[in-house]
């Protein structure tokens, strides 16, 4: 493995997708289940879909494999960059989720891992929703897995103290040092991540999410002319309880993620 020194200190682990996977495996590809679940669940068609910030490609080429024609786009190139390399079925496209325009629509948009909250503002969230309106044929849905903004409502166990974590990789040891606080007047949640291996400079790199609560999502997703058909923090691809087909869904909004099915209004 080729590891990019990334001076600019964005995002070690989306300049190295490689590192990413390891970091973060699925071999049991629960988050491309997940959504293929819901969108078999909730009436939608296994038909053309778009997995908007697909990053590493596993999951668009995992629902390739189970019958959908799937486009991928995300704003890193070297993610794009892999997956072509391992899912040649994939179409994958580098662009910005809030001003994409691909040409064309589907059935499915999918929008991950919190991929969503990469809309930090109002305007960003809007243009976002606009390009999947845009892109959506009438009776199209919507699948996003997120941060739930009302877990922090009371809960600090994310935001206590900096969590340290050790990745080996290719005999090499990455080690990281995390802290997560929020910044109330921008609703964010912002991260500040110190890495350190072997014969490197430390690198930082520093995030952050929107932190979106259910009725505002509701509201928002209404304005952009979408019914939402569920909303539910637990079970998903990232939560304790394991995701299973059937299973019911919990409405109390106050897990740590929040899975959204919405339709685009005919």
């Amino acid at each position: 493995m080729t590891l990019y020194d990334n001076p600019a200190g964005e995002n070690l682990l989306t300049d190295n997708p490689a590192l990413y996977e390891h970091q973060f495996p699925d071999p049991d590809h629960v988050a491309a289940r997940f959504a293929h679940d819901v969108v078999t669940r909730f009436g939608g068609r296994t038909g053309d879909l778009l997995d908007v910030g697909c990053g590493t490609g596993r999951d668009a080429g995992h629902l390739a494999g189970l019958g959908y024609r799937v486009v991928g786009l995300d704003s890193s190139e070297r993610m794009v960059e892999h997956a072509r390399e391992h899912h040649p079925a994939v179409t994958f496209v580098l662009g910005d989720m809030r001003t994409f325009w691909l040409g064309r629509r589907f059935d499915v948009i999918t929008c991950l891992d919190s991929a969503l909250l990469y809309c930090h503002t109002n305007s960003d969230l809007d243009a976002f929703l606009r390009r999947c309106r845009d892109h959506l044929s009438p009776g199209g849905l919507l699948v996003a897995e997120m941060r739930n903004g009302a877990f922090f409502l009371g809960n600090t166990e994310l935001l206590d103290g900096t969590r340290t974590r050790t990745v080996v990789w290719e005999g090499v040891s990455y080690t990281s040092h995390t802290r997560l606080w929020i910044d109330h007047a921008a609703q964010l949640l912002r991260r500040r991540r110190e890495w350190w291996w072997p014969g490197a400079q430390p690198l930082v790199q520093r995030s952050a999410w929107r932190l979106l609560f259910p009725q505002e999502l509701r509201r928002v997703l209404d304005q952009a002319g979408f019914d939402v058909l569920a909303l539910f923090d637990s079970p998903g691809p990232r939560t304790d309880d394991p995701w299973t087909a059937d299973a019911e869904l919990g409405e109390e909004l106050s897990g740590d993620r929040l899975h959204l099915v919405a339709r685009l209004r005919h």
